[in-house]
């Protein structure tokens, strides 16, 4: 039985991590870390978890949690992520990184997109990337693993695929994502707020969002060469839920059944990823660890469209994922 903490345990996916614990035979929940200093009884953090843990929010030293836990699950911000991670890894501890502190693989570009100073640059480049369809190799292998972003993980599982089999040109992709709020966090900026969102509906962070640099990296090695996209981000007034609608320009004589076929063979035997026929909506994978994705040829145009749950595929239940792998058991446990 493996012993895991949650540093960061009072958001969203926080939340979403301590509701799948509860039903993972192969972990015992043994700290919660805070910033905080005046150790809330989990249950008046998350209302809804009462009754199915009897932990406290503390403010806990790496060496304390390195006495308590085994795996450490890190849901802290940017820089404050990569800060602690090296005196957890420094303990012992193997860690699943919701931030993006180890994502990229370039300090340059993490410091310009990020607008901090890295904490810890050396190991940038060295660290897994944690989406198990395209690197589960390195997961399993790996004492720390980045989690990546939400938009990111639609968007790849919807064109990596395609673009290693050569089936469409890593040049002039445009990928329009749709988010539900929660995407925003549960301390959000005044833009996210209830009377500001409902109702509405807007593009934000156009040419600037920082999950763009991580959409090119992931898609780049995929490829093989060189991929740049354009990326828009939306706000949608619901609560949870991604839709990535990607635009590609098809290979010479590819066709529909083509961009089907390659994305059907692809994620033939992962347990998330279903390739339908239809067209997705968020409501189908709600609540799931869940990829649906399809594709289109328009107007001389690849579509391609996926759809996760922001808060489960697209942050906590990749993370139980990658921790299934670290640890030896089986990749499922705990998300069906």
């Amino acid at each position: 039985m493996a012993r895991v903490a949650i540093i960061g345990a009072s958001g969203y996916t926080g939340l979403e991590l301590l509701g799948l614990f509860a039903r993972h035979p192969g972990m015992e929940v043994t700290a919660l870390a805070t910033r905080q200093t005046d150790a809330p009884h989990v249950a008046d953090v998350h209302p809804s978890l009462r009754g199915v843990f009897d932990l406290r929010l503390e403010a806990l030293s790496p060496a304390e949690l390195a006495d308590r836990a085994d795996y450490a699950f890190a849901c802290l911000p940017h820089a404050a992520s990569a800060a602690m991670i090296t005196e957890l890894l420094d303990a012992g501890l193997k860690v699943v990184d919701l931030s993006a502190d180890y994502r990229l693989t370039d300090r340059t570009v993490y410091e310009q997109w990020y607008k901090v100073t890295h904490p810890d640059p050396d190991r940038l480049g060295h660290v897994a990337y944690g989406l198990p369809e395209l690197y589960r190799s390195r997961v399993r292998e790996s004492d720390l693993v980045a989690n990546p972003g939400c938009y990111p993980t639609s968007a790849i599982l919807a064109l990596a695929p395609l673009l290693k089999a050569g089936l469409i040109s890593g040049e002039g992709i445009v990928i329009d994502s749709k988010s539900g709020v929660s995407g925003a966090g549960r301390d959000p900026k005044p833009a996210f707020h209830f009377p500001e969102c409902n109702e509405s509906f807007t593009a934000y962070g156009v040419g600037v969002h920082r999950h763009m640099p991580e959409i090119d990296q992931v898609l780049t090695d995929a490829a093989g060469s060189g991929v740049e996209v354009l990326f828009t981000p939306h706000l949608v007034p619901m609560d949870r839920g991604i839709l990535s609608t990607c635009y590609a320009t098809p290979a010479d004589g590819v066709d529909q059944d083509g961009l089907m076929s390659a994305l059907a063979d692809f994620y033939r035997d992962e347990p998330f990823v279903q390739v339908v026929e239809g067209l997705p909506a968020t409501k189908h994978v709600a609540g799931t660890n869940n990829c649906h994705v399809t594709a289109r040829l328009a107007r001389g145009r690849a579509v391609v469209i996926a759809v996760i749950d922001n808060l489960i595929k697209g942050a906590a239940g990749a993370a139980v994922q990658n921790f299934n792998l670290m640890s030896g058991q089986e990749e499922t446990l705990g998300l069906t």
